[in-house]
């Protein structure tokens, strides 16, 4: 979190520093030390710093580095879906997460239950000014940049037809030409790959073309998504 969000959410719900201090557990010299930038915004504060002031979830902290590629909680995931606002999801308990590490979370899996990849265009389509310098250096990092441009490519069709959303859709198309340019030749899955090999020679003919530009053997199409 930045300390300018600090500052803004405080001033937005009408707190003095004194009476938002008292609510973050911290002294007051200690958050006017934050809120010029003097101290980092430790994870826990921006937490909670960001339920007391309402801040959205891009506002949350995300990390330097990625961590290690661990196998997916699928569980965690749907709730840090839920928690963005995903209405697939809305029976469940969210939890708060950075909408950019939950991408890139995602998309690190080797496999990934079909009901949370289907989400992912929904997250870019809800929070197109999430920090996509980071989660873009972060995909091509660790060689996900197919999958990350296919999902944004797909959210972007999906929503081409609406007008409303032609800001969203402008942004969008600067973040595909920059993976566009870092796109890799080898073919790959959407977090599919135990995929067996006759689903893979039949994907490998009825993809999509905006799947075979990216290289993925995946059944997804922007027609097919209920919430994006």
């Amino acid at each position: 979190m930045k300390h300018e969000h600090l500052k803004a959410g405080r001033l937005q719900v009408g707190l003095t520093q004194v009476r938002a201090a008292q609510r973050l557990g911290v002294s007051q010299p200690y958050l006017s030390q934050l809120e010029r930038g003097d101290r980092p915004v430790t994870a826990e504060l921006a937490r909670r710093a960001a339920a007391l002031y309402g801040l959205p979830a891009t506002a949350l902290p995300i990390p330097e580095a990625a961590p290690g590629q661990v196998p997916a909680d699928p569980g965690r995931l749907a709730r840090q879906l839920a928690g963005l606002g995903y209405p697939a999801f809305g029976h469940l308990r969210g939890c708060k997460a950075n909408p950019a590490t939950v991408l890139l979370e995602a998309l690190r899996q080797p496999d990934l239950e079909v009901r949370l990849t289907e989400a992912l265009p929904w997250v870019v389509l809800t929070y197109p000014d999430l920090n996509w310098s980071w989660l873009v250096s972060q995909a091509k990092l660790h060689e996900v940049q197919n999958r990350l441009g296919f999902v944004v490519a797909t959210a972007r069709t999906a929503a081409a037809a609406d007008g409303r959303r032609q800001p969203t859709l402008e942004s969008l198309a600067v973040v595909e030409q920059h993976l566009e340019r870092a796109r890799l030749a080898r073919e790959d899955t959407l977090c599919r790959e135990s995929m067996s090999p006759p689903e893979r020679n039949w994907l490998g003919t009825t993809r999509s073309a905006l799947a075979r530009h990216w290289n993925l053997l995946t059944g997804m199409t922007a027609e097919q998504l209920s919430y994006a």
